[in-house]
């Protein structure tokens, strides 16, 4: 099966770069195959490339290169692969990357299908398993791995900041238009939770293909519904698309039906515009604007990649980082070494500040509350979000004990 995906698309889209060589670290220690390999694994060509694709890799070599490309004395590799929003071929890809290519760590992978199967191989081989760009908060709660680490966002967490800010405002009846598969599920499952705590209900939903190209039998069903709240449970492209399409459908213009999108990236607001997503609430773990040592970091990103990085591209800078500080720390890259001295180190960069690792996996940091510019009250390109709240990462994410994980803590 493996040797029949690889002749194919997969193998087309799987591309491999070697970072260059710097000064060697004064350290020496034990790494498989005289190297550390990182696995950059997303969608490079579909719905979900511009929150991550290539841009993931980018922010992976900018880790990297912070330690001269080398670790303990050995080169540091980046390879990429297209896993095509497919859990048989994400899986596979995996799969080989680990017995074949000798592959010490997975990055990103959005698209929370391919990311539960991947999670399955990396828990098997015991390999470290960093996600970015995944949602579900399934990642560690009962899917949970001693390996995996679910690093800048998930389902929870955008349900407790963007779904009770809404029903705070007087959004109190939703209905959901939901991706059909794992992470729209677990998207709309968390969203309505916290909209009815808030005292809010929910008059209904409607499942929506992955990559759908015309959303208007599903706005008709928003529209019908009555509800105050038409919530997008669904990213990239997807959101984009349904977006554009309630616009052009006047969904909105009575004024007594409201968009949440509860997944929105930078890239999205950017190729939306601001004349059709502004006061668009949502919630993020990363805006670059937010201080000086962000917009530094975030300037040399644009530098390499022609655009400002999304949550997910500067979560895989922070992730890959983290991990390369924990190699260097053990001595090793065996995984399971790797993921207990990451658990037990802060995370301090400029993604978060003093971020935790919960023994789930789950990093533990602050999320923002924004709301999306007016074309007037933006300065210039790419000064799109108003942070509203900061909201405290206990208050985001489910601890240790809530989430359902049966890892010993």
């Amino acid at each position: 099966m493996i040797a029949r995906l690889l002749t194919g698309a997969a193998l087309a889209a799987l591309t491999i770069g070697v970072l260059s060589t710097g000064p060697a670290s004064a350290q020496q220690g034990k790494l498989t195959g005289d190297m550390v390999k990182i696995g950059v694994l997303n969608d490079r060509s579909g719905l979900y490339a511009d929150l991550g694709g290539e841009g993931s890799a980018v922010a992976a070599r900018m880790a990297a290169e912070e330690f001269g490309n080398k670790i303990l004395g050995k080169p540091i590799q980046i390879v990429t692969a297209d896993h095509q929003n497919k859990p048989d071929i994400g899986s596979n890809l995996a799969r080989q990357w680990i017995d074949q290519d000798g592959v010490d760590v997975i990055v990103d992978v959005p698209n929370s299908g391919v990311a539960l199967a991947v999670q399955e191989v990396t828990r098997e081989k015991k390999k470290i398993f960093l996600m970015e760009g995944p949602a579900t908060s399934r990642l560690t709660g009962d899917a949970c791995s001693p390996t995996g680490f679910h690093w800048a966002y998930d389902t929870r967490a955008l349900a407790v900041g963007t779904g009770q800010a809404i029903v705070k405002e007087g959004g109190d009846s939703w209905f959901f238009i939901t991706a059909d598969y794992a992470f729209g599920h677990q998207l709309e499952a968390d969203t309505s939770a916290e909209v009815k705590k808030a005292g809010g209900k929910v008059t209904g939903s409607v499942k929506a293909p992955l990559n759908t190209a015309d959303f208007s039998s599903f706005l008709l069903q928003a529209q019908a519904s009555g509800a105050k709240i038409v919530g997008l449970a669904n990213a990239g492209g997807d959101t984009i698309t349904s977006i554009k399409q309630a616009s052009e459908f006047g969904l909105t213009q009575s004024g007594q039906q409201k968009l949440a999108g509860l997944l929105i990236f930078l890239s999205d607001v950017h190729a939306l515009g601001l004349p059709v997503a502004q006061d668009l609430v949502l919630t993020t773990g990363f805006y670059w604007d937010r201080d000086d040592e962000t917009r530094a970091w975030s300037k040399k990103f644009f530098d390499r990649h022609g655009k400002m990085p999304t949550m997910v591209q500067a979560g895989s800078y922070s992730a890959v980082r983290h991990y390369l500080k924990a190699i260097e720390a053990a001595g090793t890259d065996d995984g399971p070494t790797v993921a207990a001295k990451m658990k037990e180190t802060p995370v301090n960069d400029m993604f978060a500040k003093n971020g935790t690792i919960l023994p789930n996996g789950r990093m533990v940091h602050d999320m923002y509350l924004a709301r999306v510019k007016k074309p007037s009250e933006s300065k210039g390109p790419w000064d799109y979000y108003q942070i509203l709240r900061t909201i405290p990462g206990k208050e985001a994410f489910a601890s240790f004990e809530e989430s359902g994980c049966k890892l010993p803590k």
